[in-house]
């Protein structure tokens, strides 16, 4: 089984002005991360507009990338539905095509109950031979499950190894990491308190900045691994800024693929209802990236 820990960038679903996707751009980008050294890759994520791609896009985006990746990094798949059965079909689909885990959020309009959210995992858990990385978001799903259900949830389904918390409670990633060492490890998923999780015991974070500066969310990590914690603080200070705007904007999916544009990458626009950034907004970021441009090195 593939060790998943390190910065994982989330990646966007790169589209043509017709809002289609455009495959030969989704290629590319997965090779730039490979060349840029990241501990591995997310797809169909909420970053990926996961929710606005249809099954046989989703189906397709696994093959594509998988495929393109060839076993050079892990790959994180996000096989998340609104029913079970669903989940499972995605999830199975992701494993046959050689995911190295798969990102499930709770079911995120019907808001189940607790004991819904463990049949749930338990279902998918049971079906599945696949690493689960449960997810945790309350602004996205609507349900913030508790610290003891999660801990439940890894201690009795076999297959849910990890869990990405984005509650934005840090005492909640303190306590999945401390109460549920040995059954689960946890991933930080709220981009402004990173190195706040990783000092309670996180070992990962799933990085919609990372899409943006690969290189230092990888650097981050790799300084703190290694002790060296000033060198860690110091990109994450440079970081901070753009992970504050991305968390802030209601618009983080655009900001991503615009940077990707500005970067030289591919991203294109999002689907609507989505639209793109304001003048302001573009001027924002084109003024971040300027300064993230200079730190290259602590």
């Amino acid at each position: 089984m593939t060790t998943i820990r390190g910065a994982y960038p989330v990646l966007i679903t790169p589209m043509t002005l017709a809002q289609e996707i455009d495959w030969g751009g989704v290629r590319n980008n997965v090779n730039y991360f490979v060349d840029q050294k990241v501990a591995g890759i997310v797809i169909n994520g909420s970053t990926g507009e996961f929710v606005s791609l249809s099954k046989e896009e989703r189906f397709k985006m696994v093959e594509t990338v998988l495929n393109e990746v060839n076993g050079r990094i892990p790959v994180i798949v996000g096989t998340a539905a609104e029913t079970t059965k669903e989940t499972i079909e995605n999830t199975k689909q992701a494993e046959a095509h050689g995911a190295d885990c798969a990102l499930i959020i709770n079911s995120y309009y019907c808001k189940p109950k607790e004991e819904e959210i463990y049949f749930h995992f338990r279902e998918v858990s049971k079906a599945v031979n696949v690493p689960i990385m449960l997810y945790n978001n309350p602004f996205t799903s609507g349900i913030d499950m508790s610290t003891d259900l999660m801990l439940k949830i890894g201690r009795d389904c076999e297959m849910v190894t990890h869990i990405k918390e984005s509650s934005g409670d840090i005492r909640k990633t303190r306590d999945l990491a401390r109460k549920g060492k040995g059954d689960i490890e946890v991933f930080c998923g709220s981009e402004d308190l990173v190195m706040e999780s990783y000092l309670v015991g996180a070992t990962g974070w799933i990085s919609v900045a990372g899409n943006i500066v690969p290189k230092l969310v990888t650097d981050m990590f790799n300084y703190f691994q290694n002790g060296e914690l000033e060198n860690a603080w110091k990109l994450n200070d440079s970081i901070l800024p753009l992970c504050e705007f991305l968390e802030g904007s209601g618009k983080y999916v655009q900001i991503v693929k615009r940077a990707m544009e500005l970067k030289g990458q591919t991203g294109g626009p999002s689907r609507f209802p989505r639209l793109g950034l304001t003048v302001e907004e573009d001027q924002k970021l084109k003024d971040l990236l300027a300064n993230l441009n200079a730190v290259t090195h602590v």
